[in-house]
């Protein structure tokens, strides 16, 4: 059997597993990528795989953004800040309706520049808090919350997972996702969808209309936390624009200089607050909150992803799409914006994305064009196709997670009736933008 055949079938039997066992997604990763690195190194002689290959896989800077923004979150929730920002928004509208959509669009903005999962950490408490005070159910505010972070997830390169895995593939740079080559970047494509969201979830929820009330305004025990997450993202732009050492040891550190910069602000915010508060309760309750699960997914998956692209499945992938395709730009940008739609809804947008870029890669190549337009694609259809199934995006899961500590079990219909007219909204917008921008003009 060749190394073709045995990959794809250890890879389709890690995803139906990844979805029949979703408390065990990231055991079930780190089994396969355990299969795969032994399966290749030791085991199948038509391919040359090594150890370093393994650790050479995993990218090591992804990881450190997203666990050094899980821990600022961590802080900045308890600093209760998200509870004051509560307390604004009850006091700038006059109903529900109008507190649930400034909530959305609010996280559609922080989005932009958090990761998808800390923006709904972050916000949900706000939601809660919202809700608790007006006594009505938190399910709809945090689901709207959820998807809109998930839309403008891919507005920016430090958006989303799946946003800073483009841009760490395609080498762009965090002004790249505004302007690139001359032409309006993947941002505007989303802003567009998220103004005509906005319309979307006014009309869903237009029979909210009960007068807010606002109660005593919470103190904020400590502004520490939120100016760690402005830094976050000042840092992360001002890194973009570092230029690439010719070698060595600055090299290294020039690659996981994202990384770099979210652990040491979370490590700044755990000293600022032991000295201050003369106890270690925040570093516990930082490595108690911390998300290993996810962590370990996204490890295990670069492995895995490396593997079937090392036993030469990802070529096979790109061939069978050009087959598809033929030489019509069109129709290939086509195929593979609504495919990742399909597709993301049911499985995970980060497993498939980190699948899918090198695949649009030997596309591209294959057709003799600039990768850019299925690159941007292959981001709108997957972050937004996310959005359709509560288990489609991350941010999704986490969401109902919250809610699910809360007492609220949330129904797959209940879920849809909200992201489906707004996804085919947002997609659509962003389809058609993005082929607007880069493929005709």
């Amino acid at each position: 059997m060749s190394p073709v055949v045995i990959a794809l079938i250890l890879f389709a039997v890690t995803y139906v597993l990844l979805l029949a066992l979703p408390k065990w997604r990231s055991y079930v990763a780190l089994g396969s990528a355990v299969i795969f690195s032994l399966w290749l190194s030791l085991l199948c002689s038509e391919v040359e795989f090594t150890f370093m290959d393994v650790l050479g896989s995993i990218d090591f800077n992804v990881l450190m953004m997203i666990a050094g923004t899980m821990g600022i979150v961590t802080l900045f929730i308890e600093s209760k800040m998200p509870m004051r920002i509560a307390d604004v928004l009850l006091s700038k509208f006059k109903n529900v309706k109008m507190a649930i959509v400034a909530m959305a669009l609010f996280a559609g903005i922080v989005s932009a520049f958090v990761d998808n999962v800390a923006t709904v950490l972050m916000l949900a408490p706000i939601a809660l808090a919202v809700c608790k005070k007006q006594g009505i159910s938190p399910v709809a505010p945090i689901v709207s919350i959820a998807i809109s972070s998930n839309l403008q997830g891919a507005a920016t390169l430090v958006g989303d997972t799946t946003a800073i895995l483009l841009g760490g593939y395609a080498d762009m740079t965090f002004f790249d996702f505004f302007v690139f080559k001359g032409k309006p970047g993947i941002f505007w494509a989303v802003e567009i969808g998220a103004l005509l969201t906005a319309f979307i979830l006014l009309f869903l929820f237009r029979k909210e209309t009960q007068p807010l009330t606002l109660n005593d305004k919470t103190e904020v025990r400590d502004y520490v936390p939120s100016f760690l997450m402005i830094g976050v993202v000042v840092l992360l732009i001002l890194a973009s624009f570092l230029k690439e050492p010719r070698g060595g040891f600055w090299l290294g550190v020039y690659n996981i200089r994202n990384g770099l910069i979210c652990i040491s602000l979370l490590i700044i915010g755990l000293i600022i607050n032991v000295i201050k508060n003369k106890n270690t309760v925040s570093i516990k309750a930082v490595f108690k909150e911390m998300d290993y699960q996810t962590l370990l997914l996204l490890a295990s998956l670069f492995v895995v992803i490396q593997g079937i692209t090392s036993a030469g499945v990802i070529d096979k992938l790109a061939n069978g799409l050009v087959k598809l395709g033929g030489d019509n730009l069109f129709l290939m940008y086509t195929l593979i914006v609504f495919a990742s739609v399909v597709i993301s809804a049911f499985v995970d947008n980060i497993p498939y994305v980190l699948t899918m870029l090198p695949v649009v890669e030997s596309v591209a190549s294959t057709m003799n064009v600039a990768p850019y337009v299925l690159y941007f694609g292959l981001l709108v259809g997957a972050t937004l196709g996310g959005n359709i199934t509560p288990i489609g995006a991350s941010a999704n899961i986490t969401g109902i997670g919250i809610l699910r500590k809360e007492g609220y079990e949330v129904k797959a219909t209940d879920f849809m009736k909200i992201s489906v007219p707004f996804t085919i909204t947002a997609v659509l917008s962003g389809y058609l933008s993005i082929w607007l921008f880069w493929g005709i003009l």
